[in-house]
């Protein structure tokens, strides 16, 4: 095959002592013309390419039809009003509904915004609400073309009209209210740190920021940020009983917390109390209980518990870590609502405010969308997702724990009608690495079947058998779906998390060859037969993995990866990542990055699966030039029949916010891509 010419300089550097070629850096640029015509000659490429799949069509219409369901998001209450996003099929991104009360929410709701007129091509998205004390205004962030940059804007509830107020330069934050409703917090960047379209540029520090609703944002008022300290993160929140801002500060993407609490006076903020001061654990503020801080901390507890503070600091047991992995814990009327993995499957438990009277909640599902609640109100709204319904929400209450399915949420009826599928749990023998099993209900495995992997490992984030577009069109071809729970990731604990990450990275594609082993030794699959995928850190998963063991997979979905790790600390926030991934410029962590970065495994002579890199030309997260660089070296040293080919979709980012049609498109494209070299058939194909 003869691939579209990329270009290789003869750039070497001396990185710690070692000689590193870089051939392919003029692709870093995403502005430059000569990158803008490589990404226009690479998609045209491989759209020649699929145009020859017939199993492209049948992959098409069933995503179309997929996302063509009427569906709804997870409600939540705020200052007395009820908010849910709807979507009748058609539209590219979801409109929000807003109604007095859940009856009228359930009936219909009145349209208070609608992002598809945000832009004309539906890539601009609604990033986040929140909602003023007094029930006013509504703040929302708006993010063009997939970026993480946003801007907040203001809309009058009661009339639906915008209010003239804007704010720009904000990232990573939604817009918190103070009190009184006149003003907002919110984590602004400066200027320097944005260009227009995708920037490559590294982030400069972030400012915890007030502004006040009718004033120019140039009057907003600094309240915290540490100079030269580019990746602490600030996250504020009001206390319940209006006395406090609490401020959560991280480092990156660390979970170590340092917690400040700022009080609350008649002129702002006063002078903040450092509860805790230092980076040791996790810790997350959940509600007060009387004068006391209910908190959810790792500290002392891998898997996670909840306490009571005191404002020095002090912490005492009000819900013991247990066997199970907390994942979150929101303040109800009636005390607490925790959220818990029992073997990555998620439980609800509620008690009460001194942590009697568990009582679990039955709602079932395999992975949570949303958990909306809060110490005003009786009413939590749950949604949870499984492999082929993207959202069922459930209304209970904390006060009785009666539980209400809410299928009227959705509106409309669609076409496509997914599947009865079978989940099993297994787990790959040796290095004792879970995963789901999940496949159509009238399928047997008396021969081996084409399967598709994913997973993650990485950040402490957890996976579930929960929903992607992808899976029921896979499920209803006749695949196989496999998910892994790899080390480094959220489901088990810091333990689980700190064996997968740094120095122990490694383990995680160990695990994910193990899971691949086992599901060929146990007669699920083939290496003909076998297909790999993961997104972002996941996207790292599948292109270490295949650039180690290129023989036990016939095909490789590599998703807007970071993909070249003597690098990725250089553009936007890739710095923040240092937590799992070490930097590049300590020595020791260098060689561990090295070790395993996919675009530096790349060897001439190699005959690699075959492979489609998925990226975003707007992505400002991980920055395109991560898919760009190691498809080009791919190319370059493919030596086997199969192709490598790269899918870089305009307008769009790291994944948020992508209109339906665009993910329709990329479902199909990647997952006939993978039906076309394992052999999965189509029925009526």
């Amino acid at each position: 095959m003869t691939y579209p010419e990329s270009r290789r300089d003869d750039l070497v550097e001396l990185l710690h002592g070692r000689e590193i070629a870089d051939p392919y850096r003029w692709l870093e640029d995403p502005d430059a013309t000569e990158t803008q015509d490589w990404v226009r000659r690479q998609n045209e490429f491989t759209q020649n390419e699929l145009e020859g799949y017939a199993e492209r069509a049948w992959f098409q219409r069933t995503l179309s039809d997929i996302l063509a369901r009427p569906r709804a998001g997870v409600p939540v209450k705020k200052a007395g009003w009820y908010f849910v996003g709807r979507n009748d099929g058609s539209q590219a991104q979801d409109v929000i509904y807003v109604a007095e009360s859940l009856d009228e929410l359930l009936s219909g709701g009145r349209v208070l915004i609608d992002p598809n007129t945000l832009s004309e091509d539906g890539t601009d998205s609604l990033g986040s609400f929140t909602v003023s004390p007094d029930g006013k205004y509504f703040a929302y962030g708006v993010n063009e073309s997939g970026s993480d940059w946003t801007t907040f804007r203001l809309l009058d509830i009661a009339t639906g009209t915008p209010v003239d107020d804007v704010v720009s330069e904000a990232k990573f934050s939604e817009a918190i209210w103070l009190p009184d409703s006149s003003a907002y917090l919110y984590l602004h960047y400066p200027t320097s740190g944005r260009s227009e379209g995708t920037t490559t540029t590294s982030l400069s520090g972030g400012r915890l920021t007030l502004h006040k609703v009718g004033t120019p944002q140039s009057d907003d008022e600094l309240v915290l940020t540490f100079p030269g300290k580019d990746r602490y993160f600030y996250t504020p929140e009001v206390t319940d009983d209006d006395k406090y801002v609490v401020v959560h500060i991280t480092e990156g993407t660390d979970y170590a917390t340092r917690l400040w609490v700022y009080p609350i006076t008649s002129d702002g903020l006063g002078e903040p109390v450092k509860v805790v001061d230092t980076f040791a654990d996790e810790i997350t503020f959940v509600r007060m209980s009387g004068d006391q801080l209910v908190l959810r901390t790792d500290r002392d507890a891998p898997r996670g518990r909840v306490v009571l503070s005191s404002l020095d600091g002090s912490f005492t047991d009000l819900i013991p870590e247990g066997d199970a992995t907390l994942q979150a814990v929101r303040g109800t009327a009636s005390g607490l609502a925790a959220l818990t993995l029992v073997d990555a499957q998620p439980v609800l438990t509620l008690y009460a405010l001194d942590g009697s009277g568990q009582r679990v909640i039955d709602v079932p599902g395999g992975g949570v969308v949303g958990l909306n609640a809060g110490p005003e109100y009786d009413e939590l709204f749950i949604g949870l997702s499984t492999t082929t319904d993207p959202t069922l929400s459930y209304v209970v209450s904390t006060d009785t724990g009666d539980v209400r399915a809410l299928p009227e949420l959705v509106r409309g009826t669609g076409g496509f009608t997914p599947p009865q599928v079978t989940v099993t749990r297994r787990t790959a023998p040796g290095r004792g690495v879970p995963y789901f099993l999940i496949t159509r209900s009238d399928l047997d495995f008396s021969t081996p079947r084409p399967t598709l992997m994913w997973g993650y490992g990485g950040f402490r984030i957890p996976i579930h058998a929960d929903y992607r577009p992808g899976w029921p069109a896979w499920l209803a071809a006749g695949g196989v779906l496999v998910i892994a729970n790899l080390r480094g990731g959220g489901e088990y604990g810091a333990e689980w998390h700190d064996a997968g990450r740094l120095k122990n990275k490694q383990n995680v594609f160990d695990d994910f060859i193990a899971v691949a082993e086992h599901l060929q030794d146990s007669g699920v699959t083939t290496p003909e037969q076998l297909v790999i995928h993961g997104r972002s850190n996941g996207g790292l998963l599948v292109g270490a993995v295949m650039t180690q063991r290129p023989d036990l997979f016939a095909v490789a979905l590599p998703g807007v990866g970071v993909l070249d790790m003597l690098r990725f600390h250089k553009f936007t926030v890739g710095a923040a990542w240092a937590s799992d991934y070490g930097l590049p410029d300590d020595p020791d962590q260098f060689e561990d990055l090295l070790a395993y970065s996919p675009l530096h495994r790349v060897s001439a002579g190699t005959a690699y699966p075959a492979t489609l890199v998925v990226t975003g030309d707007h992505d400002d997260r991980v920055v395109p030039l991560h898919s760009h660089k190691f498809i080009a070296a791919l190319q370059h040293a493919q030596s086997g029949p199969r192709p490598v080919l790269t899918r870089v979709e305009v307008n769009t980012g790291h994944g948020f916010g992508k209109p339906a049609a665009m993910i329709a498109s990329e479902w199909a494209d990647l997952l006939a891509f993978a039906a076309h070299h394992v052999g999965l058939v189509p029925p009526e194909q």
